[in-house]
């Protein structure tokens, strides 16, 4: 079985081509892959605690502000720049860390196979928007919306009496009117909100607030 036949039984091609990029981004930037395996390894220990997945980028960061005092050499501030900044780069639009742990475990894998094969020439850069989308998509086929349905979201911008929800459920963003509640919300809050109209193909057309 080669290379591409297992990863493509693991990650889907959006996700398959984030792994080949962060690795040849890396390897381009001559990064030690041993650095970017003690960040995998930080996520698999810590894949169960809540919020996984923003503890591993702010750890990223943190590798980024302490590397002088926990490097092994000159260059691994740099090391840890590039892994966070490649991470960032792809990874952000990606909620579930089970995949991103899968991801990164290919990209280890990925560098030492570019290493070894020699220069790399123009890389393809995945549509970080494409990728987000098909979390989306994934995640609004697995449930069954009907109107009147109350769904947890979070509030992710007030702009006047506008209000932009992300629905939990789907990671779908939906930016409704609300000009009797907006100046009582904050960013960040949990809402509930109720779906009051759908799209021909039963996705979130419209939803309000019911709090």
């Amino acid at each position: 079985m080669t290379m591409v036949e297992i990863s493509s039984e693991s990650l889907t091609d959006a996700q398959w081509k984030i792994a080949h990029a962060i690795a040849q981004i890396l390897v381009k930037e001559n990064t030690d892959v041993n650095e970017l395996e003690k960040a995998v390894a930080y996520l698999r220990a810590s894949i169960h605690q809540p919020d996984a997945t923003s503890k591993f980028f702010k750890y990223l960061k943190a590798l980024v502000n302490s590397g002088r005092q926990i490097g092994h050499s000159g260059r691994t501030t740099d090391y840890y720049r590039s892994i966070d900044k490649a991470c960032s780069d792809y990874l952000k639009g990606i909620q579930d860390a089970y995949t991103i742990l899968q991801i990164l475990g290919w990209v280890s894998r990925l560098m030492r196979y570019y290493k070894d094969a020699g220069p790399i020439g123009e890389i393809q850069f995945p549509s970080v928007k494409s990728v987000r989308q098909v979390e989306i998509t994934k995640a609004i086929t697995t449930h069954n919306f009907v109107i009147g349905q109350i769904l947890e979201a979070k509030i992710t911008a007030i702009k006047g009496n506008k209000v932009t929800y992300e629905i939990l459920k789907t990671l779908q963003k939906l930016t409704e009117r609300e000009p009797k509640k907006a100046q009582f919300f904050i960013k960040g809050q949990i809402v509930k909100v109720e779906i009051i109209d759908l799209k021909e193909d039963k996705t979130l057309k419209k939803v309000k607030s019911t709090d």
